[in-house]
């Protein structure tokens, strides 16, 4: 069994991004969603992900009102159903990276 989970940090304070809305997109299907904890973590957007296209939708706006992205959007494909998939963000104000963790 797959889960995806998700991690924030904001670079430009060097610390966890807290309360950053992220929403989870099996192809347009909303599947899951929740909100950065005191680490910048969400631990499970979806615990069983099968094989296909997902999107991760950032609401980045709220946590940076005057940065450049009111949000970010990460496609990814799932393609082993019993492996994790883990996705942080890295930000801040004016740019982004992101990565396949583990």
């Amino acid at each position: 069994m797959s889960g995806i989970s998700t991690h924030v940090l904001d670079t430009a304070a060097g610390r966890p991004a807290t309360g950053v809305k992220v929403r989870l997109f099996l192809a347009d299907e909303l599947i899951g969603e929740g909100v950065t904890d005191q680490e910048g973590r969400i631990r499970s957007l979806h615990a069983q992900a099968k094989p296909g296209q997902y999107r991760l939708l950032f609401e980045v706006g709220g946590y940076f009102p005057d940065g450049f992205y009111p949000e970010v959007s990460i496609s990814f494909v799932v393609s082993d159903d019993r492996a994790n998939y883990h996705v942080p963000l890295l930000l801040s104000p004016f740019g982004y990276t992101t990565y396949r963790g583990s």
